[in-house]
């Protein structure tokens, strides 16, 4: 098998920015950050408290698409909300290498991260609308729901299982 494709999923606030990273660090491969991808116009609607739809998100996940395109060989992490079946779908298209860590946890713990997290352009407020756009990973999918109620370390160590596992 080569290098995994890992793209690390949830709603804002799981987590993806903090366990990607580690994961990263732990599998020595190149790690992306999704907000890194979106347009000027997506940061400043989302800034706004404006939901993104399938049209805002296009350019962003065929962006998302490329790196992992380009991280073909040699592996990467790249972190994406990655809601609905269709984004993922999008992204798996890339490789059959791609596997997708979502992390898992309350609406009530996310909401207390989002409402301590500073300097981040998604506002709390649209947690909500990620929430009721959350399509969980279906059984035929490649990738594993991951919880995230413990520590940074332990959600890293359970999504590494998961991706040796694999």
């Amino acid at each position: 098998m080569s290098a995994p494709l890992i793209v690390v999923t949830g709603v804002s606030g799981s987590g993806k920015t903090t366990i990607g990273q580690k994961l990263a660090q732990r599998l020595v491969v190149p790690y992306a950050e999704a907000d890194d991808f979106h347009p000027p116009r997506n940061v400043a609607r989302m800034r706004a408290g404006v939901p993104l739809d399938d049209e805002d998100r296009r350019p962003w996940l065929d962006a998302i698409a490329g790196w992992l395109a380009e991280h073909t060989d040699g592996g990467g992490v790249v972190t994406c909300s990655a809601l609905k079946r269709r984004y993922r779908d999008r992204l798996a298209a890339v490789s059959p290498d791609v596997f997708f860590l979502h992390l898992d946890g309350s609406a009530e713990l996310i909401a207390r991260r989002l409402e301590a997290r500073r300097g981040h352009f998604m506002p709390a407020r649209l947690l909500q609308s990620q929430i009721d756009a959350l399509e969980p990973l279906e059984a035929d999918e490649s990738g594993q729901a991951i919880p995230i109620d413990g520590t940074p370390e332990e959600t890293t160590t359970l999504a590494l299982a998961a991706v040796r596992e694999h």
